[in-house]
């Protein structure tokens, strides 16, 4: 029973043995008989190497378990697509057989492309993801910051792999004084995974570093699966030191990279992303010199004009002597001057006084004039005074006499009072039978009222004469 193969080309077309045929001959009629013979088939397999040019187009194998094939997925054809192609991805394409000739590679283009399932390294992966993240291992609050300055950089990865020397040399260039520490491990194959969480449990134990660099360069999703696999990311989960991954490529995700306190694109920027930019830091070192030489040079200014400062104000003793002589001299002098000043106009003050003085003295004096007439109208002020005194004294000792109650009860009359003391002005007041008390010139008596009597007019009588003072 012959092949598909056979039955599709038919029989082979002889070629002369003689003839030498140049390699781009030979490739492109592969090519046409390819393209002509072999009908488009629907193909099943499993993305992996996936790659999207700038252009758009995307390149990746289609494999099953026994074989592979590299596919070309031209950028009008993948803008159709409802979705995302990536690794791991299980699809199924309707794609032309032919050789690209400038490499003389077998190839598919891919007219259709449909999904076929999720492959069982992207199920496994999707498996532990959700498992994890359930967990609590990618949460943003467990994620440790890198220090700013660290002095020590631990490196997981294998020191055969081009990542161990990216990284170093990254690490060289950007910081010469960092050290580094390599960690050594398989980062491919089988017990890869095992290897790798050993040696990211030996530098968490030993804590010999500040961070620690999980290294590996790109690849398909069969050569990164080592870091897809739970022991190593329960490794970095529990690592006391910070922990970046730099594993494959940009477009490269593994179990690993959210896990890790911080993920980096490559190797190479993981090592960008621990070390401290040593040229910024000379740069900021330059500016920090040149500010703190300005500083000093100021302060150095400042010290040596106070010092000039003080050496202007420091004097010898005896040249200090001589400029306090020199200043008690100058304020004699001013002080001799001053009371000559002040001599001369006391001198002509006093000569100003004398010449009033004797002004006045040989002018007749007013207020002799006005004491003499004042002598001469005193007596009879006086005299007149003293009559008016009198007069006003005379009415007044009159006025005196009539107001004193003695002198009325010398002239008969009597005050009348109740036992009370209450003065009794009216015969009806009293009741008969009261007992009353008069008071006389000299003298009281005690009566009782026997009857009332009408009031009658009583007769008047003279004052008596009172003696009034002469002038």
């Amino acid at each position: 029973m012959g092949s598909p193969l056979k039955e599709f080309l038919g029989p082979p077309t002889p070629v002369p043995r003689d003839e030498v045929l140049p390699v781009s001959l030979l490739v492109s009629s592969a090519r046409l008989l390819l393209e002509q013979h072999l009908p488009n088939n629907w193909v099943s397999g499993e993305i992996s190497n996936f790659t999207r040019a700038t252009s758009g187009h995307c390149y990746f194998l289609l494999k099953d378990a026994r074989a592979q094939v590299r596919c070309v997925l031209f950028r009008h054809r993948a803008q159709g697509l409802s979705f995302r192609l990536e690794e791991g991805l299980a699809i199924e394409v309707k794609a032309v057989a032919t050789i690209f000739e400038a490499r003389g590679e077998f190839q598919l283009n891919i007219e259709a492309l449909r999904r076929a399932g999720v492959g069982s390294l992207y199920e496994a992966f999707a498996r532990l993801k959700a498992k994890l993240e359930a967990q609590g291992w990618f949460a943003p609050e467990r994620k440790r910051a890198l220090p700013a300055h660290p002095r020590v950089v631990g490196v997981v990865t294998s020191p055969a792999a081009a990542a161990w020397r990216d990284v170093l040399s990254t690490l060289r260039r950007r910081f010469p004084a960092l050290e580094v520490i390599l960690y050594p491990t398989a980062v491919q194959g089988a017990g890869a995974a095992e290897a790798i969480a050993a040696a990211l449990d030996l530098a968490s134990a030993r804590a010999e570093c500040d961070v620690l660099i999980l290294a590996r360069g790109g690849g398909s999703i069969e050569d990164l699966w080592a870091f897809n696999e739970e022991p190593v990311a329960a490794a970095i989960f529990r690592s006391k030191l910070p922990v970046v991954s730099g594993v494959g490529h940009e477009t490269d995700f593994t179990i690993a990279d959210f896990v890790a306190d911080v993920r980096a694109p490559t190797p190479t920027g993981a090592a960008m992303l621990v070390a401290p930019d040593g040229e910024a830091w000379r740069r900021a070192c330059r500016v920090l010199a040149a500010r703190l030489t300005r500083a000093g040079e100021r302060t150095l200014e400042g010290r040596m004009q106070a010092v000039d400062q003080l050496a202007r104000r420091l004097k010898h003793p005896v040249a200090a002597l001589r400029v306090r002589q020199e200043h008690l001299a100058r304020a004699g002098e001013r002080l001799d001057a001053a009371w000559a000043l002040q001599h001369q106009r006391r001198d002509w003050q006093l000569s100003q006084l004398a010449a009033r003085t004797a002004r006045l003295l040989a002018a007749p004096m007013p207020q002799l004039r006005l004491l003499a007439e004042f002598t001469r109208r005193l007596p009879r002020a006086g005299e007149s005074q003293l009559e008016r005194v009198g007069t006003r004294l005379h009415q007044a000792a009159r006025s005196l006499a009539l107001l004193d109650p003695q002198q009325v009860l010398d002239r008969g009359y009597a005050i009348v009072t109740r036992g009370d003391g209450e003065v009794l002005r009216e015969a009806s007041g009293a009741q008969v039978g009261e007992d009353l008390d008069l008071r006389l010139a000299r003298g009281s008596l005690a009566a009782t009222v026997k009857s009332h009597r009408p009031a009658s007019p009583m007769p008047l009588t003279q004052a008596p004469e009172i003696p009034c003072p002469k002038p």
